[in-house]
């Protein structure tokens, strides 16, 4: 697979030289999509992929660099996931969790906060963080909790309640979740914070779905985890709020994401033009490269897939640089990933017509493709909620 773009930007806005293939080399990728077949037919983790990504320091690309880490941005990382997802989407969604907290503190030590600091750390120790917010029915998703946040007289905090999708479920050391703190009823707050594996953690063996399968995404039950006071980072107001932990989730969530399945539509394009050159015709005794119908929906593809990548890298770009969007960027962050997950569908959607029957084989790899991007329509913002943010950020809210 090509990369998307050979250079990166530095945190202080200057061209920088930027090899992907340095980080993910090709044989490194080959090794992940040969095992990516085993963990989707066995529905497992993958977990000698995480051992050769933390080898590699892929943990802590987002970590500055006087802390050991890669000292790279947001721009660099998506196009990173980009390459990842090309060879094992599951891999790549799995790590995508993790990479949101690191991006969450980048954002935060940008802009001279330095709460999450730990989080950094950690992923230089090789800690593995995944992300717990995601509830079942809960529609507010950042801003509100059906999981009980009971403060404790030293600052912790302890949750009870359920998260559903808790990718990385088998590895995690540190899950970042939030709740709700009703302790005073005239003046409630989400919280923020951290929990350790421990015997108060419960995760459900009920992973069992269409496709994503090594993300190993399981239920979580919380029964009075504890999360100590240096691990809570935020007590907030429920609800739309401007505080920079909520900016910093969405806006890193929705750019990794979108970036994740833009990986997973180049592949499947590279897949049908490798299809294309090789499949002959009874009928022309012509290469199907040459049949104008298949010319055309390889062209449809690739017109759809290149838009992608500029907005992508244009608001990786932004939030590296502290760009003030305004009212505009959740709109925008929403946008990006809707836009990117109906293109990725659409792409491995016609990359299965150029291919013929065979792709319908579970062997084939459009095969796993096909099930593995339906997965992008579930994650936040989903269509309802992509469709609503924008015509709010045009039209204004509703009237009441």
């Amino acid at each position: 697979m090509a990369d998307p773009r050979a250079h990166g930007e530095g945190n202080n806005g200057r061209m920088t030289s930027f090899d992907p293939a340095a980080i993910l080399p090709d044989d490194l990728l080959e090794r992940f999509r040969e095992r990516a077949v085993v963990h989707d037919r066995e529905n497992t983790f993958p977990e000698a992929d995480l051992a050769e990504l933390r080898d590699a320091g892929y943990l802590a690309i987002l970590a500055p660099a006087e802390l050991g880490g890669a000292g790279l941005g947001l721009v660099e990382a998506a196009v990173l996931q980009q390459r990842l997802a090309g060879a094992a989407p599951a891999t790549a969604l799995a790590i995508n969790m993790h990479l949101v907290w690191t991006g969450v503190a980048k954002v935060l030590a940008d802009r001279g906060i330095d709460d999450l600091r730990f989080v950094h750390e950690g992923a230089v120790a090789g800690e593995v963080f995944a992300f717990g917010i995601s509830e079942a029915g809960n529609d507010l998703v950042l801003f509100g909790s059906d999981t009980d946040a009971a403060p404790h007289p030293d600052g912790g905090y302890a949750f009870t309640g359920t998260k559903i999708f808790t990718t990385l479920s088998p590895v995690w050391t540190q899950l970042g979740l939030h709740g709700l703190d009703v302790s005073n009823p005239d003046d409630p707050r989400m919280v923020y914070a951290f929990v350790p594996r421990s015997a108060a953690v419960v995760t459900r063996d009920d992973w069992d779905t269409l496709g994503m399968r090594g993300t190993q995404s399981h239920t979580t039950e919380l029964h009075g985890a504890v999360a100590p006071a240096d691990r809570v980072v935020r007590r907030i107001a429920p609800g739309p709020n401007p505080d920079p932990l909520v900016f910093g989730i969405f806006s890193v969530f929705e750019v990794l994401l979108a970036s994740v399945y833009t990986g997973i539509a180049r592949r499947a394009l590279d897949l049908a033009v490798e299809t294309a050159k090789k499949r002959t015709s009874k009928k022309t005794g012509l290469a199907y490269s040459q049949d104008p119908d298949i010319r055309w929906r390889i062209a449809d593809m690739a017109l759809a897939y290149d838009a992608l990548l500029p907005q992508i890298e244009v608001l990786a770009r932004d939030i590296d640089a502290q760009v003030d969007r305004g009212a505009q960027w959740f709109a925008q962050l929403s946008g990006v990933k809707h836009r990117a997950v109906t293109m990725a569908k659409h792409v491995v959607d016609e990359a299965i017509l150029v291919s013929g029957g065979s792709s319908y084989f579970a062997r084939s790899e459009l095969s796993r493709l096909y099930r593995d991007v339906l997965a992008g329509l579930f994650h936040p913002s989903d269509p309802e909620s992509a469709h609503s943010t924008v015509a709010s950020a045009w039209l204004g809210p509703i009237a009441r």
